[in-house]
């Protein structure tokens, strides 16, 4: 890791606790259309991709017309009450990033959140937003697991894979990492437990954002 210029994080499960949430959001919606229900464990499996794949996915079998009625019912359920994008962050995510910024990491986000999303994340989390350099979403490019995101961030610092890291909580984003050569380490603080992130081809895994500064130094 002694090449590594660049820290790309994912960020529901990874640097905010969201997961939750995002699983009652989606149950609210399913019920309030009168879906076919569907288990936690199901909904929680497709966080990190993005919300239209994610849907296709867990409704297979339902037409494109009802699962655009249910992706506009989830975003409502979502922003309820004001609370859009105020999951809170994993301990010692804010601490963590701002050491790795202050040792001269370039950090960005690659998340299957679209860029609404992402930006009222921030908005109620401005100390993170101001350590990232850039970030992708998911419909301003391709939906993990594809790599696009990963070569733009890529492509917008002139750097190679090798000198980058993809820090995330899911085998998606394993998958997008290990697809082009970049090395990524899994937290199984979130979404995917640490088997199948490493089946993915996850470096290393750690409990959660907090570890990664340890890791870094013992990697070099």
């Amino acid at each position: 890791m002694s090449a590594c210029r660049l820290i790309i994080f994912d960020w529901d499960g990874t640097v905010a606790d969201s997961a939750g949430q995002i699983v009652a959001a989606m149950q609210q919606s399913i019920a309030d259309l009168g879906l076919p229900p569907r288990q936690d464990r199901q909904i929680r499996e497709l966080i990190g991709l993005s919300l239209a794949d994610g849907m296709a996915l867990l409704y297979p079998e339902i037409d494109t017309a009802s699962l655009l009625r249910l992706l506009a019912e989830y975003r409502r359920n979502w922003g309820r009450d004001g609370d859009a994008g105020r999951s809170a962050l994993f301990p010692g995510a804010l601490e963590t990033m701002t050491v790795l910024r202050d040792a001269g990491f370039r950090l960005a986000v690659a998340t299957g959140k679209s860029r609404i999303g992402l930006e009222r994340s921030l908005a109620q989390h401005p100390r993170v937003a101001s350590l990232l350099v850039n970030w992708r979403t998911a419909d301003t490019t391709a939906s993990k697991p594809d790599p696009l995101m990963l070569t733009e961030l890529l492509a917008d610092d002139g750097l190679a894979p090798g000198e980058a890291l993809m820090v995330g909580d899911t085998e998606f984003d394993a998958a997008m990492a290990t697809a082009i050569g970049m090395p990524m380490v899994g937290v199984t603080c979130g979404a995917h437990d640490g088997e199948r992130i490493a089946r993915g081809g996850a470096v290393a895994l750690l409990e959660m954002v907090r570890d990664l500064p340890a890791w870094l130094t013992a990697a070099r």
